[in-house]
């Protein structure tokens, strides 16, 4: 019933439902969805941010699995979080559709530290500014990308690449 309601609702809608009960406004709730013009316009920075401002009053069921996937980071940007757990954003997303997904998460607030769960190496070194490499559940590597894509081992797990003496 909830999943059917948010497919319903715009992404508009949804950030500034967000957005009004992180800004306390949950208490309220006979008061029109919007109706505060400062939420009103926190959430429509965060559509513009988050480059869903031209389907900003689309319903969320109608939009392209990547924008939907925009709009999952949007609303969780609108609770206004210290720091944001993203698992593997761009999975699934057609490759058309990742280079918003990327531009998305690179125009996340500077005061929100985002912990990344990638695979796609191309994403990490594009976005991080330091990186854990796990394997096998333990901690292989940590530096910043530079560190991290002149490591061997790193290179080798990950990149397939065996040293050759």
């Amino acid at each position: 019933q909830i999943n059917q309601l948010f497919a319903a609702m715009s992404p508009r809608q949804s950030v500034v439902l967000a957005a009004s009960q992180a800004a306390g406004m949950g208490a309220r709730p006979w008061r029109p969805l919007g109706a505060d013009t400062a939420t009103a316009a926190e959430a429509d920075a965060i559509l513009q941010r988050c480059h869903l401002a031209d389907v900003a009053d689309t319903a969320a069921r109608a939009l392209a699995y990547g924008k939907q996937r925009l709009l999952e980071i949007a609303i969780a940007v609108a609770c206004r979080p210290r720091v944001l757990l993203l698992d593997e954003p761009a999975a699934g997303v057609p490759e058309g559709e990742r280079e918003e997904i990327l531009d998305g998460v690179a125009a996340l607030p500077a005061d929100v530290a985002v912990l990344l769960i990638e695979h796609d190496m191309d994403l990490v070194f594009r976005f991080a500014r330091r990186i854990t490499v796990l394997a096998a559940g333990a901690v292989l590597a940590s530096g910043t990308p530079a560190e991290i894509a002149a490591d061997p081992r790193v290179r080798e797990v990950y990149l397939g690449e065996a040293e050759h003496g």
